[in-house]
């Protein structure tokens, strides 16, 4: 027999949950609480199951019907109701949990949890944050190729090739960790290599030239302008051919200054491995008489202009400006192409060696291990010979 409204409102609790039916498989249940909930059992598939509409009041009468009659009508097309229900329930929580945005700064934090270096988690975070106006508040389901490419096309427009190359590329890294956390299924971005206009490669400006190189080299050693620290950086850049970030965050308890070893660690190092650096004589002695200036600082190269932060690449390349050389002639990141075309040149180190002390990552694991070890006597040696042949020309 049918419920009535004024029925189900006259139902009173009792110490043990009773149902009254309205037919259809619909009923409402009264618990001793007072609570008064509807159901709708079902069959399925040869299974029994339950289906559950809501409160009453906030679910009434007329809308329990409703509910029931809409999985009558799934039922009739063979549609399991309670399976329909949380595949809707997961659409609407994929459109509004599952945004690109939300997504975006969830693969930032692992980043940062997993120890990418801060330079790098800066460059996402400004890329990304070029692609939040179009892409943030999306579903990751919903975001499509054409929408990326014109979201690409905008950057791209003020012709800032590389910066839309970059970016399509950590877009890409956004929906492989959906697709990795079941949030996606497809990375849309893949269609798109080839569409965006190549950007002409520009090479780190670099003295290939033993003469040319040797002029630098006079010009630093004699560079009297700026901080103790800039003065060292530029030497040592020279001598340790390092990337310009590795030495500028370097800090003192990387080296053992007695045993002629410099440790970068694995999240400053471009392959995110360890890099024992062999130093030479003069190194050494440039580092110890810094360490009498900065003997109470954590950092070996600290800014005297922001306390508590190194140096910048921006501090050594205007240095160099100010002895006279141009960006196109060169920069700080200069000195490692210098180092590998003039060591190469020499015919007097094995190519391995050379590519072992630039910590270039080499074809396979095997061969990097072998770099590690086997060639540290040799790279020992290619250090202090080349520390010589600089320090021979000031």
């Amino acid at each position: 027999m049918a419920l009535t409204d004024i029925q189900i409102r006259r139902l009173k609790p009792e110490s043990k949950p009773f149902r009254r039916s309205d037919g259809g498989g619909l009923y409402i249940e009264v618990k001793p609480t007072g609570s008064k909930l509807w159901r709708m059992a079902y069959r399925f598939d040869g299974k029994q199951k339950l289906l559950a509409f809501g409160a009453y009041p906030d679910v009434s009468l007329a809308l329990a019907r409703s509910k029931r009659h809409d999985a009558k009508a799934l039922l009739a097309e063979a549609i399991d109701p309670a399976a329909h229900a949380k595949a809707e329930k997961e659409e609407q929580i994929a459109l509004t949990e599952h945004t690109f945005g939300k997504i975006a700064d969830e693969l930032i934090e692992k980043g940062e949890k997993e120890g990418l270096a801060e330079r790098t988690l800066e460059k996402k975070r400004w890329l990304l944050s070029l692609a939040m106006p179009d892409l943030g508040d999306l579903p990751i389901t919903a975001i499509t190729a054409p929408q990326i490419l014109a979201t690409l096309r905008k950057v791209e427009a003020k012709g800032n090739y590389e910066t839309a190359k970059r970016m399509r590329s950590v877009i890409g890294q956004v929906f492989r960790f959906a697709i990795s956390t079941t949030r996606a299924s497809n990375d849309p971005t893949f269609g798109l290599r080839g569409a965006l206009t190549t950007p002409k490669t520009v090479h780190m400006a670099a003295f290939t030239e033993w003469e040319d190189y040797a002029g630098l080299i006079r010009a630093i050693w004699g560079y009297q302008s700026g901080a103790p620290e800039t003065r060292t950086a530029l030497k040592l850049m020279a001598l340790l051919y390092t990337r310009p970030g590795e030495l500028r965050l370097a800090k003192w308890d990387e080296f053992d200054l007695d045993a002629r070893k410099w440790t970068i660690p694995a999240e400053r190092m471009k392959m995110r491995r360890k890099h024992i650096k062999p130093l030479p004589t003069q190194a050494v002695e440039l580092l110890r008489e810094l360490r009498e200036i900065n003997f109470d600082t954590e950092l070996v190269f600290p800014s005297t202009l922001r306390n508590g932060k190194p140096i910048s690449e921006n501090t050594m390349n205007t240095a160099l400006r100010r002895m006279g050389f141009t960006q196109d002639e060169c920069t700080s990141h200069g000195f490692r192409a210098s180092a590998s075309s003039l060591l190469n040149e020499s015919g007097k180190w094995s190519p391995d060696a050379i590519e072992a002390e630039l910590a270039h990552r080499g074809s396979d694991e095997v061969r990097r291990a072998y770099h590690r070890s086997s060639y540290w006597d040799e790279r020992v040696k290619m250090c202090q010979w080349w520390a010589d042949r600089l320090l021979a020309v000031t």
